[in-house]
């Protein structure tokens, strides 16, 4: 019984050093898309997975977890998942907003290992094609002569587009309301339904501007997209926006295991494939190597909390 013991204890450690030899990735890694499918960060993690496939030499799973203003699925990633690279998450700004609003259960840097950041959003605020409002000013007019009664759809409280449309709001001195839904299809849902008069979000609303279904009051870019509505900027409103994001692992990654994401992701980046997916969704271009990310994310914290003071969106206690 001793020698049979002796061995099976010597086959356990033989298989745990072979599994340990493995180079990495030997099995299919799961991304996280904090959002539902049919969006615009669906629609681009899609691509993005099926890109970086090629450059890893194992499927990459895109997995939909919303809820939380994207941080549902983070969230559970770094309280679940164990740090070795098969599980990551897209990380939204949402991160560095939420705690300045209420309290989390985790920590935007403390509880993430940045692997690399990627590409940022157009956001733009979009009315049915049939709505007597056919500009911002229209819209803000409206607003202004029905104070709380102009709802809009968001993506979730604290998102970009939320605040987006409560800077807007308050530099133009008026009232709106925000109905916030899990993302883009459910918002697109209810304002093609009759259910919002307004969505703010990001490019999920391009197809249905091509479509003759929804019409693009503004966007929050520098410049104007190919959609050429007027931006924030040229309608007197100092706003500019497209909120960064990159993909990020648990807390405790091995660097070897990293730097392989790294550099395979940014080869995904850099792909022409993945650029013409940016290029479709008219999203900006936003490489970070893992130390820039991380680095980015600790600067915009400290500087998301001066934003949500501004919109009075301030939790007790912070």
């Amino acid at each position: 019984m001793r020698a049979i013991a002796t061995f099976a204890s010597i086959v356990l450690a033989a298989l745990a050093a072979t599994a340990a030899a493995q180079p990495f990735p030997a099995k299919p890694i799961t991304l996280i898309c904090p959002w539902p499918p049919g969006g615009t960060t669906d629609t681009h993690l899609r691509k993005f997975a099926e890109v970086a496939a090629k450059y890893l030499g194992q499927p990459v799973l895109v997995e939909n977890k919303p809820g939380g203003g994207g941080m549902v699925g983070p969230a559970q990633m770094a309280r679940l998942a164990r740090p070795d690279g098969y599980t990551v998450s897209q990380l939204p700004i949402t991160a560095f907003r939420l705690p300045h609003q209420r309290a989390v259960d985790w920590d935007a840097l403390n509880d993430f290992t940045y692997i690399i950041g990627i590409t940022g959003y157009t956001f733009g605020i979009v009315v049915r094609a049939d709505s007597p409002l056919k500009s911002l000013r229209e819209l803000l007019d409206y607003a202004r002569a029905n104070p709380g009664q102009l709802a809009y759809a968001t993506p979730g409280a604290g998102t970009s587009p939320h605040l987006l449309m409560e800077e807007v709001a308050l530099k133009a001195g008026v009232k709106v309301l925000q109905v916030p839904y899990k993302g883009f299809a459910e918002g697109a849902q209810a304002l093609l339904g009759g259910h919002v008069m307004a969505l703010s979000d990001s490019t999920g609303w391009g197809r249905f501007v091509d479509a003759g279904q929804m019409r693009l009051l503004v966007t929050f870019g520098e410049k104007r997209t190919k959609w050429n509505a007027p931006t924030a900027r040229e309608l007197g409103y100092d706003i500019v926006s497209y909120s960064p994001y990159g993909i990020v692992g648990p807390k405790g990654m091995a660097p070897q295991v990293v730097r392989t994401l790294h550099d395979a992701f940014k080869k995904t980046l850099d792909d022409p494939e993945h650029m013409k997916t940016l290029a479709q969704l008219d999203q900006v271009y936003w490489y970070r190597s893992s130390a820039d990310y991380a680095r980015w994310a600790a600067e915009t914290l400290a500087a998301e909390r001066a934003t949500i003071e501004r919109v009075g969106l301030l939790g007790k206690g912070n």
